[in-house]
C-alpha cells in the first residue's frame, strides 16, 4: 500500500474526504459547518476513536476524536490516523485537517502518517479474495511548509520500515526458512545502500558460534547470521550495534513445545524483522553514528540430531552453557551474535528478541520489558519509547539471581528456576556483552504479536520495535 503524504494550506478540492481532528473542548465550543444539535444526535463527543460523517458538496465531510486537548500526544494522533484508514480507506485522495494542540507540528505530521500508513496496512500474500486499502494520497492540511513535508516524509519512511518488519513476521515459518529470511535482508540492505554480510553454515562453523550451530543441528535447513552496516557521511559521532533474534520457527526443539504454543511461532524472529526494518530506514533519517546489525537465524526444529537436554555448547566467546530447555533457544544465539557485537567494539548494543513467555506474564501483550548494564543507555531508550509510542518498563538484572543458572558441568545453563525466568534470560545474555560496553536487552514477547486489530496495529506480526529504534539512532549519544 503506496501511500503519498502532502503538506497544504487548505484541504483541496479533489479530495474525496475532508476529515478534521477535533479534541473534545473544540466539540464543546461548536465547530464550524456543523450544527450543536447534529453532534448531539449522533453522541460525538471528540473521544478518542469516534467519528462522524455527513456529506457535503460531492465529498464526505468527517470528524475524527483525539481525545482532551491535554492529553493529546503522538499517540493518539498515530491513533486518529489508523482510524482514517481505516474508515476512509476506500477513497483513493482525502484531506485531513490536524487539531490545534500543544504537540508540536512537525511531530503530530509524522504520527498522522505513521498512523494511517500502519492502520491500513493488511498481510494479503496468501489471501485469493483480499481487498487492498485504496487510500494513495493523502493531503495534511494547516501550512505547506518544508518542515511540514519533511515531518510528513519521516513518517511515510518509518512506516515502511515497520511495515516492512511485519510482512516477515506475517510470513510462514515454512516459507521464511533461515536462507530465505537472508537473502530478503541482503536485498533490504542493499537496496538501503547498506554493507552486508552474508555467514553461510561454513562461516558460521569456522566462526566458532556453538550456539547457533546448537540450535540448527535439529534442522534439515543450513542457519544464516547477516551483518547490515550504515556508515554516515563524514565522522561517525559514535558507534551502536544493534542485536535481533531471527528463529525464523520455533517448535521448541526436543522440548517440544504444545500445539497451541507453536501456532504463532512464525514470528519468533521478530526481534531480528524489527532490527532489518530499522536498518531499512536509516538512509531516509540519516543519522550521524555508524550502526551495526547482526541478526542470526535458524529455525529450532526436532530432526534426528537435534541438541539434547544436557548437552554443552560453547559460544563464541569461549564460555560454555549446558542446555537443560532447548526450548530457552533465543539466548543461545544471541550469544553468539552479543559476542560479535562486543568484538565491533561499539559505543553501545542493543538487542531485541521474542525471549521469554514470563516477560509477558508481568508486562502483559503490550509492553516490552528493558533490562541493561548502563543507567544513562537505559535512560536514553526510555526517552525514545516515550517519544516513539512503543512502550518499554525497566526490569531488574539482580547479581545474586546468577546463582539459579550456575551450572555443575558448563560455565552455566541456559535456564534458571521457575521464577523471574525474564530476569535470569537478561543475565544470561549479559555473560556475553564485553566489559565495558553499554548494552540494553528488549524483550519484545509480548507486543512483537497481536491478536487483534487495535487502532495501528493490525491483528499479526505488528513490527514493534521499528519506530523505537529509529528514535534510539536519531537522538543517540555515546553514553558514558
Amino acid at each position: 500500500m503506496a501511500i503519498s503524504f502532502h503538506a497544504v494550506r487548505t484541504v483541496p478540492k479533489p479530495a474525496k474526504a475532508a476529515i478534521r481532528l477535533v479534541t473534545g473542548e473544540q466539540v464543546a465550543a461548536g465547530l464550524p459547518g456543523v450544527s450543536a444539535a447534529q453532534l448531539e444526535n449522533a453522541g460525538f463527543e471528540g473521544k478518542v476513536d469516534q467519528t462522524h460523517t455527513w456529506p457535503s458538496g460531492g465529498r464526505v465531510e468527517a470528524l475524527v476524536g483525539v481525545g482532551p486537548a491535554d492529553e493529546v500526544d503522538g499517540v493518539s494522533i498515530r491513533r486518529a490516523g489508523a482510524t482514517i484508514a481505516r474508515t476512509f480507506g476506500r477513497h483513493r485522495r482525502i484531506g485531513v485537517l490536524l487539531p490545534d494542540t500543544e504537540v508540536a507540528a512537525p511531530a503530530a505530521r509524522q504520527a498522522l502518517a505513521e498512523g494511517v500508513r500502519l492502520g491500513g496496512y493488511k498481510f494479503l500474500r496468501y489471501k485469493t479474495e483480499g481487498e487492498p486499502v485504496k487510500l494513495t494520497r493523502v493531503d495534511v492540511a494547516g501550512g505547506s511548509g518544508v518542515r511540514n513535508q519533511a515531518a510528513l516524509d519521516l513518517g511515510n519512511a518509518v512506516a515502511d520500515g515497520q511495515i516492512l518488519a511485519r510482512d516477515l513476521v506475517n510470513e510462514p515459518g515454512g516459507t521464511l526458512t533461515a536462507p530465505e529470511f537472508a537473502r530478503r535482508a541482503a536485498a533490504i540492505g542493499r537496496s538501503a545502500g547498506l554493507t552486508v554480510k552474508v555467514w553461510d553454515a561454513a562461516a558460521i562453523k569456522k566462526g566458532k558460534l556453538g550456539g547457533l550451530l546448537g540450535v540448527n543441528r535439529g534442522s534439515d535447513l543450513p542457519p544464516r547470521l547477516v551483518e547490515l552496516t550504515y556508515r554516515p557521511k563524514g565522522k561517525a559521532s559514535g558507534t551502536i550495534a544493534l542485536v535481533g533474534k531471527g528463529i525464523v520457527f520455533d517448535s521448541g526443539g526436543l522440548s517440544i513445545k504444545t500445539g497451541q504454543g507453536m501456532m504463532t511461532m512464525k514470528c519468533d524472529m521478530g526481534g531480528g524483522a524489527a532490527v532489518i526494518g530499522a536498518m531499512s530506514v536509516l538512509p531516509h533519517i540519516a543519522p550521524a553514528c555508524r550502526v551495526r546489525a547482526f541478526v542470526p537465524m535458524t529455525d529450532n526444529m526436532l530432526g534426528g540430531d537435534a541438541t539434547r537436554p544436557g548437552d554443552v555448547l560453547k559460544i563464541r566467546n569461549g564460555k560454555t552453557i549446558e542446555v537443560l530447555n532447548t526450548d530457552a533457544e533465543g539466548r543461545l544465539i544471541l550469544a553468539d551474535a552479543l559476542s560479535l557485537a562486543s568484538e565491533a567494539k561499539p559505543d553501545a548494543i542493543i538487542d531485541l528478541a521474542t525471549l521469554t513467555g514470563a516477560c509477558m506474564v508481568a508486562l502483559g501483550p503490550k509492553i516490552a520489558g528493558l533490562m541493561g548494564n548502563n543507567d544513562p543507555w537505559i535512560d536514553q531508550i526510555r526517552a525514545a519509547s516515550d517519544v516513539s509510542g512503543e512502550r518499554v518498563w525497566p526490569l531488574p538484572l539482580p547479581k545474586d539471581y546468577r546463582k539459579q543458572f550456575e551450572s555443575t558441568v558448563a560455565d552455566m545453563k541456559n535456564i534458571g528456576t521457575a521464577h523471574g525466568g525474564a530476569l535470569t534470560a537478561g543475565l544470561i545474555l549479559e555473560e556475553f556483552v564485553a566489559d565495558g560496553i553499554a548494552w540494553a536487552h528488549i524483550d519484545i514477547a509480548g507486543p512483537a504479536w497481536s491478536d487483534a486489530d487495535d487502532a495501528d496495529i493490525t491483528k499479526g506480526g505488528t513490527g514493534f520495535g521499528v519506530r523505537l529504534l529509529v528514535e534510539v539512532l536519531r537522538s543517540f549519544v555515546p553514553p558514558k
